[in-house]
């Protein structure tokens, strides 16, 4: 009798937990390579969600960043993930290398801006963009956002630079050397990135800002950018200046219903936090406004219902299309 019992007792402990199992949901976050900063962010995020949104379960998944987890949003292999805002257009409009298999994503919010930087030494005596004709410049690095972008850009305004090829390390070594005039680099929030910081040290530079004229041809012409002004302060006597960027996002497959697309967005934004820890440009960031202020895809209804409870007004390119 005891060992029925016994077996009774184990049998309800496990069709309990079978419940319990059943009843809870489980996300697969897809972010990026581990050696990078948005890896550790993606760390953070995933346990907030676990810690914050009850019957939610998420863990994050090393993934090749926005085109790879594009692709596994579009087959259901993740369910949100790290999307560039520039290439999460081109992937819902079917453009460029998403032609004839574009990606149906919702915007749950933007936790970075990555301003685009067209930094020179000074004295190779370009004093504005469209001076950039035939001068030695690297875009960025080979395969990255900020290549594509910058030649999407250069060709939007009609200027035809000397590209120069390489990796970060290379480029900065010419640029020290006087080889190459200068580089495209993302920067860290209103920041320039460290690399631009070491060239500094001991080879003055200068950073080119767009035009009115020119940031009007880029509004127009590519509405998967933003045109961004950056203050004084960037580094040591760079003056305020205007650039394009693209912010880095957090997508998710249409798929996830609305209510848990809403806790997430909820508890990420009450929770800054783990996250400035994690990744240093979230701090002080107003994440919400920086979401409606570059997204670039419709957002999801539940992200779209915590915005509008905050009195936030959704432009209407971000407005849900359920």
């Amino acid at each position: 009798m005891k060992t029925l019992l016994t077996a009774a007792a184990a049998s309800l402990a496990m069709l309990a937990f079978s419940s319990v199992s059943h009843a809870e949901q489980r996300l697969l976050i897809g972010s990026t390579s581990s050696s990078s900063s948005h890896y550790s962010y993606f760390v953070a995020v995933n346990q907030i969600i676990n810690d914050q949104v009850e019957g939610v379960s998420s863990s994050v998944a090393e993934t090749g960043a926005t085109v790879d987890n594009l692709r596994r949003l579009s087959r259901d292999q993740v369910d949100l993930g790290l999307v560039t805002t520039n290439s999460g257009y081109q992937a819902y409009q079917g453009l460029g290398e998403f032609e004839g298999r574009a990606v149906d994503s919702r915007l749950l919010w933007v936790y970075t801006v990555a301003p685009q930087n067209v930094v020179l030494r000074e004295d190779a005596g370009v004093s504005k963009l469209a001076g950039l004709d035939g001068v030695r410049l690297n875009p960025g690095i080979t395969g990255s956002a900020t290549e594509a972008t910058t030649e999407a850009v250069m060709q939007a305004l009609g200027i035809e630079p000397d590209y120069v090829r390489g990796s970060t390390s290379d480029v900065v070594s010419a640029i020290k050397d006087g080889r190459i005039a200068g580089y495209v680099k993302s920067g860290v929030g209103d920041r320039l990135d460290g690399s631009t910081m070491d060239i500094a040290t001991f080879t003055p530079i200068t950073v080119l800002g767009l035009n009115d004229a020119q940031a009007a041809t880029l509004r127009e012409q590519m509405p998967e950018v933003a045109v961004v002004d950056v203050p004084a302060g960037a580094a040591e006597g760079v003056p305020a200046y205007k650039t394009w960027a693209f912010g880095v996002a957090v997508h998710a497959t249409p798929n996830l219903d609305e209510e848990t697309a809403y806790q997430i967005v909820k508890a990420v934004m009450e929770n800054p936090g783990p996250q400035a820890n994690a990744f240093s440009a979230i701090k002080g960031a107003d994440m919400a406004q920086m979401t409606l202020k570059v997204g670039s895809v419709p957002l999801h209804a539940g992200a779209a219902r915590y915005y509008r409870e905050q009195g936030l007004e959704i432009p209407d390119a971000l407005k849900p299309v359920e």
